[in-house]
């Protein structure tokens, strides 16, 4: 039986029923995916063909897979879903009038389906020649075989462009289902002068944007979850000529260790409609948001409208301020600093950061440093100076500031007597940026990385605005900052940039950096 665009409770409903999921104390859909608990990198292809083969930046992240292949599988996994009840929606996936893709959802579970009409935007958009439809074909069940299917593992997430169909099976992680589409839009977005973004967005009383920029674990969601300004979106935006739109209807968000006290509008979120995935809970079906149990990238994903202070119209104008969130595991970088527009490209292409609580299948446990070109590699198809250099025309045009926040470790390095900002220093800053403080403050140049760095900001402690300064040894900051400048330096080797933007990279002001 093919059930399509089934209203929310039916959904929730029909999941119960057919036991893949159950009702938690808060009202939300509570469901576990089994081994895979976060993408699968090694399972992700593009079809190489006629449109993408000089158009894809083909690597370990953009992996090839042949036309055939892609078309033997995906009627297997068809006929696998058609032999079988299943569920249809019909979405699409962007707020702009003129740049959004319609998109039916083919799910072989009712949770899944749910999670994509609460993560996509539910308006039934016009099929037309400038908007043909996508097709996204889900099938936890269905298990492919690398010796016959040509794919890497049981697990396949693989995108057609020329076909517009994205087929995931084996994997009961529905995050695919929606980077999957996020991945498409930053395809095509650059070529209507777009830039695609990793990144969360709201919006001030006065109408004044905010972009968030970071991995998972660095505060993107956290920090634009502000009850006193409108939430635009929580992951994924386009900014063009006069505007940033959301990519979605909904929001992903993390679980661990969620609290009321510290993030109350998530919290709030979380009722009746929200899916939990991997969520523990306890003999009375409350919620245990502090244990990882299943794995630390726990899960919640709930529309819009489950947030009171969101903006109406899914968009708003062009940002006054972007934030580049990083999680520094060495200590050396600043908690605040303003970036000029080299900088600015430098560090995006960088994506630097640690992985806390990783999102992919795979990268193991710990904490570490890690480079995520754009704040989301996995997800942008495209050569990376296409990204860049549609930011800097972007900052150019519309005067926006650019921050880099820092929200890791200060006073040393991870376990080497460091510590983690806190999160109301964090959110000290970050208020700073947005009620315009910081651009009345005296800045001064930090050493090596030649950022500039305010002497002083309302509610952080000044100590902890200079890094070297905030060290008990200053040699041994240098010795630290001396490495992470070398990870950098490696790492920015497979970036085409600039000379300008190759300048703004950061430079040991001493002995030469340690390869």
């Amino acid at each position: 039986m093919i059930h399509t665009d089934l209203s929310e409770t039916d959904l929730v409903n029909l999941a119960l029923d057919r036991q893949e999921g159950v009702l938690a104390s808060n009202g939300a859909l509570r469901v576990t995916t089994g081994s895979r608990t976060g993408r699968s990198p090694n399972d992700r292809f593009i079809v190489r063909d006629a449109l993408t083969n000089d158009t894809v930046d083909w690597g370990s992240i953009n992996r090839e897979i042949s036309e055939d292949v892609f078309e033997n599988l995906w009627q297997k996994v068809a006929s696998f879903v058609e032999g079988r009840d299943h569920f249809v929606s019909h979405c699409r996936v962007g707020a702009d009038s003129t740049h959004y893709v319609p998109v039916t959802v083919i799910t072989e579970h009712a949770w899944q389906n749910l999670f994509a009409k609460q993560l996509f935007i539910r308006d039934k958009a016009e099929v037309n020649s400038e908007h043909p439809n996508w097709v996204v074909l889900s099938a936890p069940n269905f298990k492919a075989s690398p010796e016959t299917d040509g794919t890497n593992s049981d697990a396949a997430i693989i995108i057609n462009f020329t076909k517009r169909k994205v087929l995931v099976c084996g994997t009961h992680y529905a995050g695919e289902i929606k980077k999957a589409m996020f991945s498409v839009l930053n395809y095509y977005l650059p070529e209507d002068d777009i830039l695609p973004m990793h990144c969360s967005a709201n919006i001030g009383q006065q109408g004044d944007v905010a972009l968030f920029f970071g991995l998972s674990g660095t505060g993107k969601t956290t920090l634009s979850a502000d009850p006193r300004r409108l939430l635009i979106g929580d992951d994924e935006h386009g900014w063009g000529t006069g505007g940033v739109f959301n990519f979605e209807g909904g929001c992903y968000a993390k679980c661990i260790n969620l609290s009321a006290e510290n993030e109350p509008v998530i919290h709030h979120a979380i009722r009746s409609g929200a899916v939990m995935e991997n969520v523990v809970l306890d003999e009375n079906n409350n919620p245990v948001f502090e244990s990882d149990q299943y794995t630390q990238n726990t899960r919640v994903g709930y529309p819009l409208e489950h947030i009171e202070g969101r903006s109406e119209a899914n968009k708003g104008p062009e940002p006054s301020n972007v934030i580049f969130l990083t999680c520094d595991l060495f200590g050396v970088l600043p908690p605040v600093a303003k970036l000029t527009k080299e900088q600015a490209a430098y560090y995006f292409l960088s994506g630097y950061t640690a992985m806390v609580g990783s999102t992919e299948v795979g990268a193991g446990s710990g904490i570490k440093p890690t480079f995520s070109h754009c704040f989301g590699a996995p997800f942008f198809p495209r050569p990376t100076n296409v990204y860049s250099q549609l930011l800097m025309k972007r900052i150019e045009e519309s005067g926006a500031n650019v921050y880099l926040v820092n929200t890791g470790w200060q006073g040393g390095a991870y376990g080497q007597g460091g510590e983690r900002f806190a999160i109301p220093t964090t959110r000290a800053i970050v208020n700073a940026i947005l009620n315009g403080d910081i651009e009345q403050a005296e800045f001064t140049k930090s050493k090596h990385f030649n950022f500039a760095i305010p002497t002083s900001l309302a509610g952080v402690e000044s100590h902890l605005l200079n890094p070297r300064e905030n060290w008990q040894s200053p040699s041994a900051y240098d010795e630290k900052a001396s490495e992470l400048i070398a990870l950098f330096t490696e790492n920015f080797k497979r970036h085409q940039a600039s000379e300008a933007v190759q300048a703004a990279a950061p430079k040991f002001e001493g002995e030469s950096v340690k390869a």
